[in-house]
């Protein structure tokens, strides 16, 4: 057996030193216990459940209370829209706020029971007599809608910025991968929830203009499991004291630290945030459209309707649900898998997951078999793990600690103006193509030029 010498060894931990400082990788973040790890990321389970409820079921809701296909664009249009101010305000403030419960834990104290409120009010509004296809009926949905996706964003926002502030580069596929795993546990339970209840003998179908049971009964399941897996969070996270959080990211608490404006911020942000800014841009909008014509575009291949009142439309929203759970399985899966890989080979996961995700849309927007369209979406799952991981955990890498809130809000604004450029493209696109199907396959080809876009990223400080 060859024998190793020392000086080789000490030569070999100099070169992984330096390939790691290379990418900007800090270590002065201790070590954390398990246990912390698994209080800062387990709240993930409710707040997926709520993005789970609006991805899966937002366009079924919409459709039902006689919402035309070809405006349904106008409903994803308002939640990224308010999302682009809301979250780099919460980003900025929170970066200053100090309080004797942290500084990004009073954000989600304040979140966690106004999302209870608006995941209430979303699924009767087809209950209070407004009148199919009313522009009041319209209104209340498109407030509701916006209203959930904007404090459902409040509560995630926290767990991002805590992953940053508190977990060093060895524990960060850790921390994030495990975000990922609650969450997509939580979006099993709820993309199955309508299932479920159906099976258990609750309506699946309602009047006209009313949504059924089914999905009020998932609506106030998933707004129960967010408050509860919130305060798990709360009460169980303790965030460094300022003088702590200086020491550990190496700031000079002699100096006065004036917080810079967020337009300062976005002339001088890291390449990475651009780079990772245009991925976002194609990736997303491959979501979006994945959300928003998938139960069209099924049935109408699968069970050859296009009527939302019909129990066949009704059987493809239920058969999303549970596609979406499957996806969330194989995201679950998959983030076991990613949180072993190294750090220095995250660009190829990022352009093989978006590569995965293109494929599953594919798939779904052009099969005749249900069962085909779930199986592929476990590569959904693999992409969705995927843009919802890989970008925060190479921006975070490149700040140096100071304003990390208020990058990773303004970052938000990446995942929101895919959608809201989306929305606005869908009033021309769909008219023109004619069917969900067609809109999917442009989902598709963003979502390739998005696994390509990949390689112009550049990963550190």
């Amino acid at each position: 057996m060859k024998k190793v010498s020392a000086e080789n060894m000490a030569n070999t931990s100099v070169k992984k030193q330096k390939k790691t400082e290379s990418l900007g990788f800090d270590n002065a973040l201790p070590t954390l216990p398990i246990k912390t790890i698994l209080a800062m990321t387990f709240g993930c389970i409710g707040v997926n459940m709520a993005f789970t409820l609006q991805g899966s079921q937002m366009s079924r809701i919409t459709q039902t209370i006689g919402v035309n296909p070809n405006s349904l664009g106008w409903f994803f249009l308002l939640p990224p829209l308010l999302g682009m101010f809301v979250q780099p305000l919460l980003g900025k403030y929170s970066d200053s706020t100090w309080t004797r419960w942290g500084r990004r834990i009073p954000y989600l104290l304040v979140g966690a029971p106004i999302t209870v409120i608006v995941m209430i009010m979303l699924p009767f509004t087809g209950s209070f007599g407004f009148g199919y296809g009313s522009m009041t009926a319209m209104v209340y949905a498109a407030i509701a809608i916006a209203l959930m996706d904007l404090f459902s964003n409040v509560c995630l926002a926290p767990y991002k910025m805590l992953a940053g502030d508190m977990v060093n580069e060895k524990q960060k596929n850790l921390a994030w991968s495990w975000q990922q795993v609650f969450g997509y546990a939580g979006g099993i339970l709820a993309a199955l929830l309508p299932y479920i209840l159906t099976k258990l003998g609750v309506a699946n179908t309602a009047g006209k203009g009313q949504v059924p049971a089914t999905v009020i009964w998932a609506y106030l399941i998933g707004a129960a499991m967010l408050l509860i897996t919130s305060f798990v969070t709360i009460f169980n996270v303790h965030e460094y004291d300022p003088k702590t959080y200086a020491k550990y990211h190496k700031i000079n608490e002699d100096k006065q630290q004036v917080t810079p404006s967020l337009w300062k911020l976005l002339k001088t942000a890291p390449r990475s945030f651009w780079e990772l800014a245009i991925v976002q841009l194609f990736s997303w909008i491959g979501i979006m459209y994945t959300w928003t014509y998938a139960t069209g575009a099924m049935a109408n291949n699968i069970w050859n309707t296009t009527n939302p009142s019909s129990s066949g439309f009704q059987a493809a929203g239920n058969w999303y649900g549970v596609m979406t759970a499957f996806y969330s399985v194989a995201a679950l899966l998959w983030g076991l898998f990613y949180a072993k890989t190294k750090a220095n080979q995250r660009k190829f996961w990022y352009s093989f997951g978006l590569f995965a995700d293109a494929i599953s849309i594919i798939i779904v927007a052009t099969t005749h078999n249900q069962w085909v369209a779930l199986i592929a979406f476990a590569l959904y799952g693999i992409g969705n793990f995927t843009i919802n991981t890989l970008p925060y955990t190479m921006l975070t890498t490149s700040l140096d600690g100071r304003n990390n809130g208020s990058y990773l809000g303004l970052f938000n604004i990446a995942v929101c103006l895919p959608q809201i450029i989306g929305s606005l493209a869908s009033f021309v696109i769909f008219p023109m193509v004619g069917n969900s199907q067609s809109m999917m396959i442009i989902g598709f080809v963003a979502m390739v030029i998005g696994s390509f876009s990949v390689l112009i990223v550049h990963e550190g400080k």
